[in-house]
């Protein structure tokens, strides 16, 4: 039976108010998602972040989170004793730093041990032998020093102990080795690259006290001089020399799975340049391209999770070959070799307040 015209068209008006009133109901409801999102400390979806969101201490409340921090520089006020670069340094607790070997202006390898502190330098025990061009790493309270070299390169392994100030030697590389770099992690040093007195070397070898050092892996080419920092587990390898070229990449070594691969390039081509990791960040501090004379003071931090790169600051002047320590959130740069010779200043990088 059809229902009379009339009552067909209050029908049809009821259907329509209803349908009104659902898409406003529906559009209110999306606005008021929109809104709850956009809020502050929500927990509702974001974009994908670049970084994992760790930061150094002292970042200020207002920068972006995963962003680098640029880095303000200070000379500190006190020098070293004599003009020095390539000397191997590590840190002693949160405020003091050790100094072992480097070459002096006068291109004259070192025995010398140094204390720095924020009051200045104290001389320490002299090392067995005169060297430099070898770098340190602290472990389990000792510092030690792997390889280095004077006329030749040296294989061993040596250590300095705060508690007695003394210097002896705790082990051996698989081959003799100076201009190699070294990170630590989780009680492990790890030496990468490096110069045996004949060939630039391949390696990644790994060494931790009361064991005996091995190669765990190869890098693509022989390669000296590289900066490289622990960040998030792995090593983070920036540049470095590959015979007369001077590399741009940056490789990342995972020593629980073995892999090693390239993650990014540096905007510029460097080595003998310093690496340090800060947050979420590697910092790679100085260097210089091919040339002897072509340092620079680019200060670029690398995305540890991306490889990927930004500028964020400079040192005061172009810097190579400086002894870099991390001692909680400040970097000290000690001596270094600038475009007028070795310097015997030390340096104190630290993030900088309201820097974005």
């Amino acid at each position: 039976m059809t229902a009379p015209p009339g009552r067909r068209a209050a029908r049809r008006a009821r259907v329509v108010r209803r349908r009104r009133l659902l898409a406003l109901v529906a559009l209110a409801a999306i606005l008021a998602l929109i809104v709850w999102v956009s809020l502050p400390g929500s927990s509702g979806p974001t974009a994908p972040s670049h970084s994992s969101g760790n930061r150094a201490g002292g970042a200020s409340p207002d920068a972006r989170p995963g962003s680098p921090q640029r880095l303000a520089v200070r000379r500190l006020p006190f020098s070293l004793p004599v003009a020095l670069q390539d000397a191997a340094a590590a840190p002693l607790g949160s405020d003091r730093a050790v100094l072992l070997g480097g070459l002096d202006r006068a291109d004259t390898s070192t025995a010398s041990v140094s204390m720095l502190d924020a009051r200045g330098v104290t001389a320490g025990p002299q090392m067995p032998e005169a060297q430099h061009d070898a770098q340190g790493a602290l472990l389990g309270g000792r510092v030690y020093v792997f390889g280095g070299g004077q006329v030749s390169s040296y294989s061993h392994i040596l250590s300095y102990d705060p508690a007695t100030n003394s210097v002896v030697q705790a082990g051996s590389l698989p081959t003799p080795t100076s201009d190699g770099a070294v990170a630590a992690i989780a009680g492990t040093a790890y030496v990468v690259g490096g110069y045996d007195g004949q060939q630039a070397l391949n390696t990644i070898v790994a060494w931790r006290p009361g064991t005996s050092s091995r190669v765990v892996a190869r890098l693509p080419r022989g390669l000296r001089y590289a900066a490289v920092a622990a960040s998030g587990g792995r090593l983070m390898i920036a540049g470095g020399s590959q015979g007369e070229a001077v590399s741009s990449a940056i490789l990342s070594f995972d020593p629980a799975t073995g892999q090693l691969r390239q993650i990014g390039e540096l905007p510029a081509a460097i080595t003998h340049a310093s690496a340090v990791t800060l947050g979420s960040y590697v910092y790679v501090l100085g260097g210089r391209g091919a040339a002897a004379e072509s340092q620079t003071a680019a200060i670029v931090a690398i995305n540890a999770a991306s490889g990927r790169c930004v500028r964020v600051g400079h040192l005061p002047q172009p810097l190579s070959d400086a002894a870099t320590i991390v001692l909680g959130q400040r970097i000290w740069l000690a001596g270094g070799l600038s475009m007028g010779g070795p310097v015997a200043s030390v340096l104190e990088l630290t993030p900088a307040q309201g820097a974005r």
